[in-house]
């Protein structure tokens, strides 16, 4: 989800830096309120590396349209929403400036699309439902973070007036819901073998 520049008027994009800016308050806030910040903060960097790195990758698919898997919601689940919504603004800020991936005025929109409604609901849904079935819980909170994502961007594109809802529907929401089931399996397995072999990541402060 990297909106290049020129699609949004700018009264609407400084709108999302506004919003964009808020979360970043709120997350130094939170983490000005943590204990042990040094461990939380070398997972936190750990993290924010290897997110930027398989996010970055493009892989092909057979609807014609590269897959660049999201990494925030896994995030989220190990260090909590606010951080991975603040890690989701840093790796927005370095695709753009040296991969030309997104814009620069149109950050925040890509920031708020990917931050606080995809880790919110990530982690709601995973609280719900980790009680039934831990991976089942994992699976179910990407998921609903990935279509969280969409359903944002989907209103920043209908609000901005560059697309009309068929348009968007019969080509984004196709390609988000693969997106969605292949993250959630991936972090269902990832998070399930990290429980076994690095509990104590899974225990860490969340913000």
């Amino acid at each position: 989800m990297h909106l290049p520049d020129g699609i949004l008027p700018i009264g609407q994009s400084l709108i999302y830096w506004i919003i964009t800016g808020i979360t970043l308050i709120i997350y130094l806030y939170k983490l000005s309120k943590v204990e042990d910040k040094h461990k939380l903060m070398i997972t936190t960097s750990l993290l924010a590396a290897a997110a930027f790195a398989l996010s970055s990758l493009s892989i092909p698919t057979p609807l014609g349209i590269p897959i660049h898997f999201f990494m925030i919601p896994l995030v989220a689940l190990i260090i909590g929403p606010f951080s991975a919504a603040a890690i989701a603004v840093i790796i927005l800020l370095i695709q753009a400036f040296f991969l030309g991936m997104g814009g620069i005025v149109a950050l925040g929109a890509n920031a708020v699309t990917i931050g606080l409604p995809l880790t919110l609901a990530t982690c709601a849904f995973y609280r719900v439902l980790r009680s039934i079935d831990f991976r089942l819980g994992v699976f179910s909170g990407t998921f609903m973070g990935v279509i969280m994502a969409t359903f944002i961007q989907t209103v920043i594109l209908l609000i901005a007036g560059i697309f009309r809802l068929e348009v968007i529907l019969a080509t984004l929401i196709p390609f988000y819901l693969l997106v969605a089931v292949l993250e959630g399996l991936a972090n269902a397995a990832i998070l399930s073998l990290l429980s076994r072999v690095r509990p104590e990541l899974l225990k860490l402060e969340k913000i």
